[in-house]
């Protein structure tokens, strides 16, 4: 897997829902042994919906495995702090005048509902490496807008 960039926060998100999945791992085990318990596997619904979860539930826990030791921990990285790139919160205006801020994360964080989207948005990947002050044209899924860069954080 390659490299994705997590702030501290997500990266500890992530480590939690591991911990809390793999506490949850034996319960399943054990609700796969009553099951099996109960007689005839073919046409037992409770041991075939509980061996689906572990399915489900070891498949995630191999994702964050993986994704936490791929991480690179976004303040620990030598970004420019003039320009967008993964880990700034950017205030834009759009051609309306109406200004916007967002915080650029990995999709494993992206949450719009608090201004948090992903680096891998056609937003975001029109104005990646720009400064402020800069006017981009972005090519969005309804069509092309207009932002000016007002500022960039860290």
């Amino acid at each position: 897997m390659t490299e994705i960039y997590l702030t501290r926060e997500g990266r500890e998100k992530l480590i939690r829902e591991l911990e809390r999945l793999q506490k949850r791992k034996p319960l399943i085990q054990d609700e796969i042994a009553r099951a099996r318990e109960l007689g005839d596997l073919k046409e037992n619904a409770e041991y075939h919906a509980a061996k689906e979860t572990l399915a489900n539930l070891m498949r995630r826990i191999m994702e964050l495995e993986s994704k936490i030791a791929c991480a690179r921990i976004i303040e620990e990285q030598n970004i420019y702090p003039d320009k967008i790139f993964i880990g700034v919160a950017v205030t834009i205006q759009d051609e309306n005048g109406d200004d916007y801020k967002y915080t650029i994360v990995d999709s494993e964080e992206a949450d719009p509902g608090v201004n948090k989207i992903s680096v891998q948005s056609p937003l975001v990947q029109g104005l990646l490496g720009h400064k402020e002050g800069d006017t981009c044209e972005v090519e969005l899924p309804s069509g092309k807008a207009k932002f000016k860069i007002l500022k960039i954080s860290r």
